[in-house]
């Protein structure tokens, strides 16, 4: 029998958690519900999983930062996604730097959740099956950049580590992937989110200038990230995969 994609659900709202664990177990997945961080980290060592929908205001606990705690332990060859729910503008693109692959806000319709998921799952096997092809190098080397594919950070030339988001390091190894080939907003944002644009949603603009900061890349004369304009973007410097430490 062909194993069911296994969802778990965190949310405080009993009504809520039950509506969806009914609906997405009506649409074929196998489903556990969490009401707390302690009863989602119980979940996740009795059986794998693979996706998470974590709502961010949860008691004693917040999502952001359960989400955070996930990613930091999560190796970056995982299938696991994590989509969290939340509001505002500021919060959602905190979300996805805290490593969230989606966001969704409340109150939400169950079936744009269920094309979320399966949009999230799509990317978790179609894309890492081609960056796992590098996931087995120690390191990707660029002008004066190392990024450390199993720590998930950067080092500068004079080997000081940078820190990356989830989101920062998502976006960066899809850069890395697809050297030298302009790539649009929403090739970008289904690469590293699984969804496509929305109206006026500039997510992906912010994420580049802030990759652009990590990198100490000038946006008016980039070496690495270039705009091209009406298009996209274009990762311009060539790069060096490495099997061993540095």
């Amino acid at each position: 029998m062909e194993r069911k994609d296994h969802i778990l659900i965190v949310d405080d709202d009993r009504d809520l958690r039950d509506l969806l664990e009914q609906y997405l177990d009506r649409s074929g997945f196998a489903v556990t519900a969490a009401k707390n961080g302690r009863e989602m980290r119980q979940a996740l060592a009795e059986r794998p999983t693979d996706l998470i929908v974590l709502d961010l205001m949860l008691p004693q606990e917040d999502g952001l930062k359960l989400c955070r705690d996930l990613r930091a332990t999560d190796p970056a060859s995982s299938p696991r996604a994590v989509s969290i729910r939340i509001g505002g503008e500021a919060d959602r693109i905190l979300g996805l730097e805290m490593g969230a692959d989606d966001y969704l806000a409340k109150p939400f319709a169950a079936r744009e959740l269920l094309a979320r998921i399966k949009a999230i799952l799509r990317r978790a096997r179609a894309l890492p099956a081609n960056l796992r092809l590098t996931e087995t190098a120690r390191g990707l080397r660029f002008g004066d950049w190392l990024l450390d594919t199993t720590q998930r950070h950067l080092v500068d030339a004079a080997g000081t580590m940078v820190a990356l988001s989830g989101a920062e390091y998502r976006l960066l190894r899809v850069f890395l992937d697809y050297p030298q080939r302009v790539l649009n907003r929403d090739q970008l944002l289904t690469l590293t989110q699984g969804r496509e644009t929305e109206p006026f949603d500039r997510s992906i603009d912010l994420l580049v200038s802030r990759l652009r900061q990590r990198l100490k890349d000038d946006a008016r004369e980039p070496r690495y990230i270039k705009t091209v304009r009406n298009e996209g973007y274009v990762f311009a410097a060539p790069i060096e995969i490495r099997t061993h430490e540095r």
